[in-house]
C-alpha cells in the first residue's frame, strides 16, 4: 500500500510581488497601486511580530535569542547574527504561507524585504509579476538618514542590501533601480508597467464596499503589528500613545486620504460588519 503523498504547494497566480532592501520605497509604491487599482495590499512589515511568534513556537534559536537579549545588546552582535536574528530568510517562507491563506480575488500586491527571488522561485508556476526595487547607495543613505536610525539597524539594513542584490543577480530577477531622479509617481508608473499584464487580467475590487473591506484588512494588519509589539514584556510605549496614519475606508476609487489615529482608538472588533469605518472628514461609509 503506497503512502499518501503530501499536497503539492499551491500556485499563487493572483499575487504581484515587490521586493527590495529597506528604504527602497516598496511600501509607498505598493500602497498607492493597491488603493488606485482596487487590490489587496499585503505589507510584510505588518506581520513581523506574528512571524517572530511563529518562529519562537517552532524553536528557532535566533528568534529566541532576539527576545532574550536586552534591547541595547541586540544591535552589538556580529553582522551575521544580526541577519540571523532578523529572520530574513525564514520570514520569506512564512509570507508565502500567509498569501496562500488569503482569498484568490482580488489580486494581492505583496511587498517586503524578506520577499526575495529565492522565495518567489518556490511558488509553482512562477509569479504573475515580480520586481525588486534597488535604490542607489546615495538614495538609500539619504533615506536611512531621514529615519534617524542608530548604528545597529543601519548595519543590518546595509547588509541586507548586499544579500538582496546578490540574489537578484543570481536569479536574473527583474529589478528597477531607484536613483533619486524620479519621484514617487514615476516609480509607481514604472512598476505598473511591469505589472501591466497581470493588472489587465484582474480580478480587482469594483465596488466601494469591496474597496472598503480591502482597506480595513490593511488597516487591521497594522493594528495587529502594533499589538504584537506592545505585547512584548520589553516593549516601550502602548496602544494609547502610538499614532499611525490609517487609510480612509470610504472605498472611493479616488480617495488617497489618511487619518492619524491612536492604535487604541481603532474601531473594533475587526470582523464586525457594523464596526464603524475610519473616515476622512467629509467622507462617508461605503454602500
Amino acid at each position: 500500500m503506497s503512502r499518501p503523498q503530501p499536497p503539492l504547494p499551491q500556485a499563487l497566480p493572483h499575487v504581484l510581488w515587490i521586493g527590495g532592501p529597506p528604504a527602497a520605497g516598496k511600501t509607498t509604491v505598493a500602497r498607492l497601486i493597491a488603493r488606485r487599482r482596487g487590490l489587496r495590499w499585503y505589507n510584510a512589515d505588518a506581520h513581523t511580530w506574528e512571524h517572530r511568534d511563529r518562529a519562537i513556537a517552532a524553536g528557532h534559536p535566533a528568534a529566541i535569542r532576539f527576545e532574550a537579549l536586552p534591547r541595547a545588546e541586540r544591535w552589538s552582535v556580529p553582522e551575521s547574527e544580526l541577519i540571523a536574528m532578523s529572520l530574513h530568510h525564514e520570514r520569506g517562507r512564512m509570507i508565502v504561507d500567509d498569501l496562500r491563506a488569503l482569498p484568490a480575488a482580488p489580486l494581492t500586491i505583496a511587498e517586503g524585504t524578506p520577499i526575495t527571488p529565492a522565495v518567489v522561485a518556490t511558488v509553482p508556476g512562477g509569479p504573475a509579476a515580480s520586481v525588486w526595487l534597488q535604490p542607489s547607495a546615495e538614495v538609500q543613505r539619504a533615506r536611512l538618514r531621514e529615519r534617524g536610525l542608530s548604528a545597529g539597524p543601519l548595519t543590518l539594513y546595509r547588509s541586507l542590501v548586499g544579500e538582496i542584490e546578490a540574489e537578484v543577480a543570481e536569479y536574473g530577477a527583474h529589478r528597477l533601480v531607484i536613483d533619486g531622479d524620479s519621484g514617487v509617481e514615476e516609480t509607481v508608473a514604472a512598476v505598473e508597467k511591469i505589472f501591466a499584464g497581470a493588472l489587465s487580467m484582474g480580478p480587482v475590487a469594483e465596488t466601494a464596499g469591496e474597496r472598503a473591506r480591502l482597506l480595513r484588512y490593511a488597516n487591521r494588519a497594522v493594528v495587529a503589528q502594533y499589538e504584537g509589539f506592545f505585547a512584548r514584556p520589553w516593549s516601550p510605549g502602548d496602544a494609547r500613545t502610538a499614532v499611525h496614519a490609517f487609510a480612509c475606508e470610504c472605498g472611493r476609487a479616488d480617495c488617497r486620504d489618511d487619518i492619524d489615529l491612536a492604535i487604541a482608538d481603532f474601531p473594533a472588533p475587526p470582523d464586525d460588519a457594523a464596526s464603524p469605518p475610519v473616515l476622512a472628514p467629509g467622507h462617508h461609509r461605503a454602500r
